[in-house]
């Protein structure tokens, strides 16, 4: 019996797209639960065991950004791909908001929704896979430490600071580039594996998102600078440890 893939979770409120999206999902090797909506979803508990949730916001009866909110702040860790119709950008960039690791728009190609999700549990998964403790794999600045091997973000107290996936690769990306301007291309590329156009937000929401957990002032901040036409600048400086 082969290898499975991972395991994909869907909510889509819609029975022949769910079927054909699920039967998509199987025939790459992908363990797959369908739920027309978050109750059941939610009564499976042991969602950490999920490598990615294919989230669609257009549900009767239900929010699919009050789902989104709900899991990240139960599950943080979870990656979360949300589908959204293509007139609703600014649901796109809310659900981003709160926290969704991408979004893919309605109609969308088979292939492009087969390479987000492979996308996200290789991230997911090229994390998990870092031996714990592994020598140079934590990084300092300003009085923060960025641990690569356990995946996580200590304040310069010492308090932990939960980042989702995508949050967690762009630090990284700028951490390990720091000083050195990064075009929102070479973002895409590094966090996304280039699954994106230029004119992709999610980059921009994310920077964010990380402008607050960090406590940049987003009118004026210090640690992640704008530079206007070219990208972002990680600013300070980073000690490998």
């Amino acid at each position: 019996m082969s290898e499975s893939a991972g395991t994909v979770a869907i909510i889509e409120d819609d029975p022949g797209i769910r079927d054909l999206v699920a039967k998509l999902l199987q025939r790459e090797r992908y363990d797959v639960s369908a739920h027309a909506g978050s109750a059941t979803l939610l009564a499976m508990g042991n969602l950490e065991r999920i490598d990615c949730l294919i989230l669609d916001l257009m549900l009767p009866g239900e929010d699919g950004l009050d789902i989104c909110r709900t899991l990240r702040a139960h599950w943080p860790r979870l990656p979360i791909l949300i589908v959204t119709a293509k007139d609703d950008p600014i649901d796109r960039i809310v659900g981003l908001e709160l926290g969704a690791d991408d979004y893919l728009a309605k109609p969308f190609n088979s292939r492009e929704l087969l390479a987000r999700v492979r996308s996200i549990i290789r991230r997911t998964r090229d994390i998990a896979a870092i031996p714990a403790g592994g020598i140079g794999e934590n990084f300092q600045f300003n009085g923060w430490l960025l641990r690569v091997a356990p995946r996580d973000l200590l304040d310069p107290a010492g308090n932990p600071v939960t980042l989702t996936t995508g949050e967690f690769d762009l630090l990284n990306a700028l951490v390990q580039n720091a000083q050195r301007i990064l075009s929102r291309e070479f973002l895409i590329d590094w966090t996304r594996g280039g699954l994106a156009a230029p004119t992709d937000r999610v980059i921009d929401v994310q920077i964010g998102r990380l402008r607050r957990k960090l406590g940049d002032d987003p009118r004026e901040p210090a640690l992640i600078r704008t530079v206007r036409g070219d990208g972002y600048l990680f600013a300070p400086s980073v000690t490998r440890c």
